[in-house]
């Protein structure tokens, strides 16, 4: 098996720092709509429990990544080996999987505060959507 190079890790970390902001701000978004919201159902209240968790996730990945990176970054003040950066990647990892997964639930059950029919569209889009996902990650 090939080894990853601490530099791979630095470019990964970076990356995954700005998507998961870019989410993690759009969710906190949906959030704060929702706050101000004079709707009190039962789904409108799912969404803003998705988004919450999609913004928590992506939160904790901004947090573990950030760890990732000063940790691969040359001139980083203690001696760091491939052991020391395995928990803030599973950490990272799992929490941005995690997020994903309430984003598209947010997405998903959005359409249903429409219509019966926009429900069952945005359902489908947020299905096709993890799919692709996880077509893209194999």
């Amino acid at each position: 098996m090939t080894e990853i190079t601490f530099e791979y890790w630095n470019k990964l970390a970076d990356q995954t720092i700005t998507i998961s902001s870019l989410l993690g701000g759009f969710s906190i978004a949906i959030i704060a709509n929702f706050l101000v919201s004079e709707t009190k159902t039962r789904l409108t209240n799912n969404i803003m429990a998705a988004s919450t968790l999609a913004a928590s996730f992506f939160l904790v990945t901004v947090f573990a990544m950030t760890k990732l990176l000063m940790m691969t970054t040359e001139g980083y003040p203690i001696k760091v080996v491939d052991n020391d950066l395995i928990l803030p990647r599973i950490i990272g990892v799992i929490a941005f999987l995690f997020g994903i997964i309430s984003l598209l639930t947010m997405i998903s059950i959005a359409g249903w505060t429409k219509s019966k029919k926009m429900g069952k569209f945005t359902t489908m889009i947020g299905i096709l959507t993890f799919l692709l996902i996880l077509i893209m990650l194999t």
